[in-house]
């Protein structure tokens, strides 16, 4: 139930209040909205005299948020904003079929990307937009319809659809082991190269080989793909998600360093908010890559 219309001050008020506490003058806020200094004025005032509380001081020519000022802006901000996507989203995005797609880059790349043709051709009425992003956010304030999320279903407010765990190979440049795979207690003789999200992925692969020491400190990466490469040069051995390192290995320009694979500490989720109607777009791609999301605990 929306609240009394008598608590719901009028968009203009709200964005004469934003503009003039963002810039902190009302003119400058009546040249952004097209508006005079007395109108901004009187919706300011409008709106500290529905709400009963002053929102905003003068301090010689300039204004600035009192307390309750600083704390109601947050929240219209929030608003105006989730406002706008709304309106945005009702107006284009679900006229035209289109899902927009929070990916991590290398999934998005290695897995995802050379399976969206069957997509398309299965729908072709809907276009999907990918942006890469690293790690959880907020949906509220974000235009993405869903977003593939890596780890456990600890994304609150979410609805989760499993796709597949991570399975780790590693993989060095083909000349660094002279062409021959190693024992995994021998990788530690060897520059072992690191993942900023995955900081005990090493130590987990070798504790699940029965191998007690501890891998040693070494270059650290925020991507797969920055790794793949350092790998590829000669810095070192890297443990690439089996669908990462295939292309690499499939080209020779990366070989396994060792035979075994381990499963990561987490899944690969399809997640879209919990609080928003599924669109259709969603409910199509979801249904595809339902089919799409097998297993893949092995390398091959």
């Amino acid at each position: 139930m929306i609240a009394p219309r008598r608590f719901l001050p009028s968009i203009s008020a709200l964005l004469a209040f934003e503009a003039a506490a963002r810039l902190g003058s009302a003119t400058q806020a009546a040249t952004e909205l097209s508006l005079t200094q007395s109108a901004i004025s009187r919706q300011i005032k409008a709106l500290e005299e529905q709400l009963g509380v002053a929102l905003m001081a003068r301090q010689g020519r300039n204004l600035v948020l009192t307390q309750a000022g600083t704390d109601y802006v947050r929240e219209v901000r929030d608003i105006l904003s989730r406002l706008a996507q709304a309106s945005v989203s009702a107006r284009t995005k679900r006229q035209s079929g289109a899902l927009t797609l929070a990916i991590l880059p290398a999934f998005g790349m290695h897995w995802l990307a050379p399976r969206l043709s069957d997509f398309a051709k299965c729908h072709p009425e809907v276009t999907v937009n990918l942006s890469t992003r690293l790690h959880p956010f907020s949906f509220g304030s974000s235009r993405f319809d869903a977003a593939i999320h890596f780890g456990h279903e600890d994304w609150p407010g979410v609805h989760f659809l499993p796709l597949m765990p991570e399975v780790v190979v590693p993989v060095c440049a083909p000349d660094l082991l002279n062409g021959k795979t190693a024992l995994p207690q021998d990788l530690l003789a060897h520059p072992l190269l690191h993942l900023e999200t995955r900081p005990r992925a090493w130590a987990r692969w070798l504790e699940a080989l029965d191998v007690a020491t501890p891998p040693p400190d070494g270059m650290m990466f925020d991507q797969f793909a920055t790794m793949a490469q350092a790998a590829i040069h000669g810095l070192g051995v890297a443990l690439l998600p089996t669908f990462v390192a295939e292309p690499y290995l499939n080209e020779n320009k990366l070989v396994l360093a060792a035979s075994q694979t381990n499963e990561s500490v987490g899944n690969y989720y399809l997640v879209w908010p919990q609080d928003r109607p599924v669109p259709p777009p969603l409910k199509a791609f979801c249904s595809w890559l339902s089919a799409q999301a097998l297993p893949e605990y092995t390398y091959k």
